[in-house]
């Protein structure tokens, strides 16, 4: 059986897919963004759960984020995030940022 190859984050990048994994998903507890997130790409990514938390909480400092406990479907309390307006924003302007830099290294590439 092969195992498939994660691909490490790319430094800088773990907030944006935050920001798009609750555009996506919509409200969700850190463990249900994390596992979205590890499985969704293809190759999926390998996202440290110890990097997540503090992304979380710094994301929520900016205004990004808004949360609120809750139970979850297995009956733990669950701290649930979701994007605010100032999310939505940054998602925009982080989604542009993202592409000008994949189109900067593809340029670079194929000097």
């Amino acid at each position: 059986m092969t195992k498939t190859k994660r691909l490490s984050v790319v430094r800088g990048t773990l907030e944006l897919l935050v920001l798009k994994t609750l555009s996506a998903r919509g409200e969700s507890h850190g463990f249900e963004i994390l596992e979205w997130m590890r499985s969704a790409g293809k190759p999926p990514l390998d996202i440290e759960e110890g990097a997540l938390y503090p992304a979380l909480h710094r994301m929520e400092k900016r205004g990004w984020l808004d949360s609120e406990w809750a139970v979850s479907d297995l009956g733990r309390k669950a701290k649930y995030y979701h994007l605010s307006a100032t999310g939505r924003a940054a998602a925009k302007s982080e989604s542009k940022r993202w592409a000008e830099y994949v189109k900067a290294v593809e340029q670079l590439s194929h000097a």
